[in-house]
């Protein structure tokens, strides 16, 4: 009885069929963005006239599609550990191994933060200056609403004594005439 060794290709066929798909998914997105671009060229090369919505829409669609042709470059040109475990895995189950998935985690990459310090510093330093400048305004505003009611104060008692028919007098025995209605020193009248 002679036993039917086969190789084990599960994962082979796995990642097969996953490439493949991305292919497929590639190949139409980049069809689709060539196919707008041709269709513009087109359009331009032979003057047809088109309504501002439509332009509109047909920009808003390359762009969509720009981002999308973006991603698939950054997705078949970038080099990442995770195509590395993936080669690795096949080598594996193939028998052969090139190399450790520990030495592909730890790596010698330089640290690189996802943002740079002077970044942060910038951000900060602009966080700062915009509770400096929200404390100013709000001042400012504190101020201005102060003056107004001040303004209103003087305009209502200045708008009062004109209304006053003085009736003058030393109430309070202090040398000085003032208006027994409203207040009103009679030398800031006749001043």
């Amino acid at each position: 009885m002679a036993e039917n060794k086969q190789a084990p290709d599960g994962f082979k066929q796995l990642l097969n069929s996953m490439m493949s798909r991305r292919w497929y998914i590639s190949a139409m997105v980049l069809g689709g963005f060539m196919m707008i671009i041709a269709g513009m060229f087109t359009a331009i090369a032979v003057g047809t006239k088109m309504a501002a919505e439509w332009k509109e829409l047909l920009l808003l669609l390359l762009g969509a599609f720009i981002g999308s042709y973006g991603k698939i470059i950054d997705y078949w040109f970038s080099d990442t550990d995770k195509d590395k475990m993936l080669v690795q895995k096949m080598d594996e189950e193939d028998g052969v191994t090139l190399g450790s998935v520990n030495e592909i985690k730890e790596s010698e990459k330089p640290y690189a933060p996802l943002m740079p310090d002077a970044f942060i510093q910038g951000a900060a330093a602009a966080r700062d200056l915009a509770v400096v400048e929200n404390k100013q305004n709000f001042e400012l505003e504190k101020d201005q609403q102060e003056h107004e009611q001040e303004m209103e104060k003087l305009e209502f008692e200045h708008h009062s004594h004109r209304q006053c028919e003085h009736e003058w007098g030393d109430s309070d025995h202090d040398g000085h005439e003032e208006c027994q209605k409203c207040g009103l020193l009679r030398e800031d009248v006749e001043g």
